[in-house]
């Protein structure tokens, strides 16, 4: 029985990742609800039968596999109240939490700096026919850690939400630990991991800070290290679960929930994959005696 269910998991996963951004959308929300229910049944069958965070991964919104992770990790664990927040969301066609939000009835709150992003986020959604009889909020507004809490706040969103999304590429490690309105079941976040798995660093505070008029030089001075966002994440009471497979998207999860299935991982898997191997060697030196602030 355990191995016709992972067999069937299988090729339900080849069907999605050789469908995606092809099937229309009732399709693909369709293959992806059976492939969560599989999951639940091999839950409730044995947590041995349940494949790795490395088996699971595809795309249909996210740039990388994170969409099938994430589907993976909520078929598990719950979806609870099906609210996301996802700050630096681009245009909302490439980011975490799209597919949730119209693939499986998620509420969503958006953010991003750009007009231009907002604007077309916002055309794209209240024309997909899963999102246009109510669109998710999607904010234009320039993220900083004084304002972050009033903008969720003011948006209608506080205490417990089931994702936070975090991809800033700059003054992430600040933003997160200036956020107390609401509590994530999981976060996921992007790190630095030209920085040395050693070293818990980030740039300093800049409100204005923005990596698009950062030198050629220093264009890895931005954000801050998986160490330093792990420190601030344990202070805040999450684990260490995972990443995508080039260890930069990192996931944490609240410690009351999941721990049988999602057990804390350490620094060194995450960055043990050839693409931070490379980027750590060829491109840390390059950057690591600028002005980064130890936490």
């Amino acid at each position: 029985m355990i191995k016709k269910l992972k067999s069937k998991v299988k090729r339900l996963k080849d069907f999605v990742l050789k469908g995606e951004r092809v099937f229309d959308n009732f399709n693909n929300a369709s293959i992806q609800v059976v492939l969560k229910n599989q999951y639940k049944i091999m839950k409730a069958i044995s947590p041995s039968c349940l494949p790795q965070l490395s088996e699971v991964g595809f795309s249909a919104y996210s740039q990388f596999e994170e969409d099938g992770i994430l589907l993976y990790i909520f078929s598990i664990i719950g979806e609870g109240r099906k609210r996301v927040v996802e700050i630096c969301a681009g245009s909302g066609m490439e980011c975490m939490a799209t597919n949730l939000i119209i693939n499986h009835g998620w509420e969503g709150l958006l953010f991003d700096g750009s007009e231009d992003n907002v604007r077309i986020g916002q055309e794209f959604f209240s024309k997909n026919k899963a999102t246009f009889l109510h669109p998710t909020r999607f904010c234009q507004n320039w993220i900083t850690s004084e304002n972050i809490n009033e903008l969720i706040r003011s948006n209608g969103f506080s205490g417990e939400v089931d994702l936070l999304s975090l991809d800033i590429d700059g003054n992430d490690y600040w933003i997160l630990k200036a956020i107390e309105v609401i509590s994530p079941r999981v976060i996921i976040c992007e790190t630095n991991n030209v920085i040395p798995s050693e070293l818990a660093l980030t740039i300093p505070y800049d409100a204005e800070f923005n990596y698009l008029n950062s030198p050629k030089e220093k264009k890895d001075f931005v954000g801050v290290s998986l160490l330093a966002m792990e420190k601030l994440c344990k202070s805040k009471g999450y684990r260490l679960i995972g990443a995508h497979k080039y260890g930069f998207n990192v996931i944490f999860m609240k410690n009351s929930k999941g721990e049988e299935y999602f057990p804390e991982v350490s620094i060194e898997t995450i960055h043990n994959n050839p693409y931070t191997i490379e980027a750590r060697k060829n491109r840390w030196p390059a950057v690591k005696d600028l002005g980064w602030e130890k936490v």
